[in-house]
């Protein structure tokens, strides 16, 4: 019985969420020894990471819509952190809210967002990224 476990699987390995460690199991023959134990190998391996983009939209975009978020909310340096994954919601921001920073973009950056654009805005960095994208439309 234990060549049948052998010769199924002489190498199994266990996936984990991305990032995280796997544990490959070598020579998984079962031999017990004279305390009842099991003689398995095993061999930690770090997964390979998957690339992300982080934001599309570069720097000085990202900090002007930054700023104009923190102005519209009102928000202190202290208080709370803006950047680009910083979602509205989370800056207790509303609709309300959300329609005034769009506001406030389009003064600073002089361009108008199309209504169905505005509202696919949740986050400082899809704000940037719309921003860069209309203001390459607004140069041709």
């Amino acid at each position: 019985m234990a060549s049948s476990i052998a010769a199924s699987s002489s190498s199994t390995l266990l996936q984990a969420r991305p990032r995280q460690l796997a544990i490959a199991v070598i020579n998984p023959i079962k031999c017990n020894n004279a305390f009842g134990r099991s003689n398995l190998s095993f061999k930690i391996r770090q997964l390979p990471t998957r690339l992300t983009v982080s934001c599309a939209a570069k720097p000085e975009t990202v900090d002007r819509v930054c700023a104009i978020v923190k102005k519209q909310l009102s928000l202190n340096d202290d208080t709370m952190k803006v950047e680009a994954a910083t979602k509205f919601v989370d800056l207790g921001a509303d609709s309300l809210d959300t329609v005034e920073i769009v506001m406030g973009l389009e003064e600073e950056f002089g361009i108008e967002m199309a209504e169905e654009k505005a509202q696919t805005i949740t986050t400082v960095e899809k704000a940037a990224e719309l921003i860069e994208e209309l203001l390459l439309e607004k140069a041709k």
